[in-house]
């Protein structure tokens, strides 16, 4: 069992930060890749960012020069920090995983519960 807890959400005026953490843990041989969906109220949910282990990392075109995603592969961590909020960006965001739980096993997709990020105009 894998399990994905996210932290870090909350209220912000427009322009204002926010960092979003994200902590793996259970049976994890090895994680391919983390990252963050988000979910609009009343749309799909979206890729926000990405970051495989070897350090690629892979934005959505809304939020590119606003956000950055980091990791730490040893703690099996990965952060969110988010600039220049707009109103735009309020969603549910998901922490993401791809995990491997043996060497011959996976990638298994995993998600967090989500955490709210409200920006106020």
């Amino acid at each position: 069992q894998v399990k994905l807890v996210e932290s870090g959400g909350g209220l912000v005026q427009a322009g204002g930060s926010l960092r979003l953490s994200c902590a793996a843990s259970g049976n994890i041989f090895n994680i391919d890749v983390m990252g963050w969906y988000r979910q609009p109220p009343g749309k799909q949910r979206e890729l926000v960012a990405a970051r495989t282990s070897g350090g690629t990392t892979n934005y959505a075109d809304s939020v590119k020069g606003r956000f950055t995603i980091s990791a730490d592969n040893a703690k099996k961590m990965v952060d969110l920090q988010m600039n220049s909020l707009k109103p735009e960006d309020t969603a549910v965001y998901h922490c993401y995983a791809q995990v491997h739980t043996a060497w011959n096993r996976g990638p298994y997709e995993y998600w967090g519960q989500g955490t709210q990020v409200t920006v106020s105009s």
